[in-house]
């Protein structure tokens, strides 16, 4: 497949779930994690500079994203997001994974172009399969 993963949460269980998950259905190769979204953006903006000792294949094909988490949330990822990498280079897709049931986060989410799905939490085997077939 050779897609690479970032799973943007702050609970480690979520994000071990979600590395096992996604190996099990066989949805990626390489996993990438952060605890927020600032270690996200960090870590994209890493990844796109010259002095990064990580290759450009390892930039996200797709991110699962979280809404609710403590330095910076999903929503504040989001705008840095569209605004400073979203524009350059690969085209990043995000799936919102969230505990959420505020139905006006859904529809906040479907304002920006990159989030393509919004799924609840827990991640499972059945909803990676679901969005292969897509």
């Amino acid at each position: 497949m050779n897609r690479t993963i970032l799973c943007v949460d702050d609970d480690p269980i979520t994000l071990m779930l979600c590395k096992k998950v996604i190996a099990k259905a066989e949805f990626g190769d390489t996993i990438l994690f952060a605890q927020n979204g600032e270690e996200a953006l960090e870590l994209l903006l890493k990844i796109k500079s010259q002095d990064s000792n990580l290759t450009t294949s390892q930039t996200p094909d797709l991110i699962f994203l979280d809404l609710n988490m403590p330095v910076m949330n999903g929503w504040d990822f989001l705008e840095h997001f569209t605004t400073k990498i979203h524009k350059q280079g690969k085209q990043i897709k995000i799936i919102i994974l969230s505990s959420t049931v505020d139905p006006s986060d859904y529809l906040r989410a479907k304002k920006y172009e990159v989030v393509i799905h919004f799924l609840s939490k827990p991640l499972t085997v059945e909803m990676l399969k679901d969005l292969k077939t897509e």
